[in-house]
């Protein structure tokens, strides 16, 4: 994991779906030099209701196709992925492995201590899949952290066709973020992660109802920027940032199946044009 790579080599990332292309976005804007193999594995979303099994074989595959194409890091950007398969991928592959719950727990840690003087309680609300609420992967990255904070996590399941479907605001997803954020504004959160990469494209709507609720601002945590941060952080340290510094890096789409609806969608996602997404078979896991 600490060997020495091409600054050159592109990223890898890859998700499920789309989701993870807020990771992408993240990076592109944190690392602009960066070049991207963005993989989403569409032939077998959803992983969120998957077994923890299914989650690790499907993972496998998909880094070892983005490992063959030569990147010199590996992004999760799923938070499923990242909640049952970092560590295993760490111990099996010669390269960084980064996911997205510990840099989201890592930020949240951060906000809420800087919050602890109030009054206020100090626990940290989630909003997640199904999946990743049902892991424990928060509370257990956040007691990693501090043991001054909770964790309370509140799974979300209807922000994903929400956003994918491209309802970002209008009475349907206030109805829906409210349910979700009620049990969390009742338990007197200080700070909410999004535990989704689905969920940053809601984060202006979810903090204005979660302000409403609560009758408070209430801090919101992207994980997807938190990720960006932490990439940023490990390619600084490694001394491995692209030499060419006025070239804009490159991003090329990744799908299993799909790829035209994948397209429709991803410059939603991305806040640009699209311009092709290919197709690949990925190795049994």
């Amino acid at each position: 994991m600490q060997q020495r790579r091409d600054a050159s080599a592109p990223l890898g990332v890859f998700d499920s779906g789309l989701g993870g292309l807020t990771v992408a976005r993240a990076l592109r804007h944190a690392l602009p030099n960066e070049s991207i193999i963005y993989l989403g594995d569409t032939a077998r979303v959803p992983y969120g209701t998957r077994s923890a099994e299914t989650v690790i074989r499907y993972a496998r595959g998909c880094a070892r196709l983005l490992v063959e194409r030569g990147v010199k890091g590996l992004v999760i950007a799923c938070n499923t992925v990242s909640a049952v398969a970092v560590e295993l991928l760490r111990a099996e592959l010669d390269l960084p492995v980064l996911g997205v719950v510990e840099p989201g727990a890592r930020t949240a840690v951060r906000a809420l201590s800087e919050l602890v003087a109030t009054e206020r309680p100090a626990r940290i609300g989630v909003l997640g899949t199904v999946g990743t609420v049902a892991s424990g992967a928060y509370p257990r990255a956040v007691a990693q952290l501090s043991t001054r904070f909770e964790c309370v996590a509140q799974a979300a399941p209807l922000l994903v066709p929400l956003v994918e479907e491209g309802w970002l605001d209008g009475q349907v997803p206030r109805l829906v973020i409210d349910r979700y954020l009620e049990p969390l504004i009742a338990a007197e959160v200080s700070v909410i992660v999004l535990g989704c990469t689905h969920y940053p494209l809601l984060a202006p709507l979810i903090a204005e109802r979660a302000a409403a609720l609560a009758g408070r601002g209430v801090p919101i945590v992207d994980s997807a920027a938190a990720t960006a941060d932490a990439v940023r952080d490990w390619i600084a340290e490694e001394r491995i940032l692209p030499t060419d510094r006025a070239q804009r890096g490159d991003l090329e789409l990744l799908v299993t199946d799909r790829p035209e609806s994948f397209r429709a969608v991803a410059s939603r996602f991305l806040g640009d044009e699209v311009a092709a997404v290919n197709v690949v078979d990925l190795k049994p896991g």
